[in-house]
């Protein structure tokens, strides 16, 4: 059964597309990468004071998304970057098993 995992991060508004640039350059590779992966829908939503990003990817299993994210698979994932982007580094990533697909 596929698994939809989901990441949520916050810039302040004027790096919103530096961040967007970062994600495709450096992290859509990164998660390429994993074998196991389906796909990716990296998205954005800008507010007035920040940019929100939510990005949503599906695995074939959970053990994929080890392969990817480590041996805490709920843990969420970061970059040395990330720090000079993020307003906060959210703890958890969440998770849902696709039961229905058309």
């Amino acid at each position: 059964m596929a698994i939809v995992r989901l990441w949520h991060g916050r810039v302040p508004s004027e790096n919103g597309d530096e961040y967007e640039k970062f994600l495709v350059e450096r992290a859509v590779p990164d998660y390429s990468s994993v074998k196991g992966l389906l796909k990716i829908y990296f998205t954005r939503r800008d507010d007035e004071d920040a940019t929100h990003f939510l990005l949503v990817t599906i695995w074939e299993s959970m053990d994929v998304i080890k392969n990817f994210a480590g041996e805490d698979p709920n843990r969420a994932k970061y970059y040395p970057e990330d720090d000079n982007f993020l307003l906060e580094k959210e703890k958890y990533v969440q998770h849902y098993e696709i039961f229905y697909e058309k």
